[in-house]
């Protein structure tokens, strides 16, 4: 992602709600770098992570459980 309005709508495409998706994206990215530096993985990896465990979420979340 280059950057958080990139990130916001990638979030909203999974399921996130717009409203909520700007503050999301900055919690998300800020959480990717701590992953990325402290599993040695880069950022990218640590956002691809968190991203699927997000769609996961909300996967689970619109089919009830």
């Amino acid at each position: 992602m280059d950057n958080l309005t990139d990130l916001a709508a990638a979030l909203v495409a999974l399921g996130c709600p717009k409203e909520k998706s700007a503050e999301m994206a900055a919690q998300l990215d800020k959480r990717a770098r701590q992953l990325a530096d402290q599993k040695d993985r880069t950022y990218e990896e640590a956002l691809a992570h968190l991203l699927n465990l997000m769609k996961q979420g909300w996967a689970a979340k619109d089919k009830g459980f």
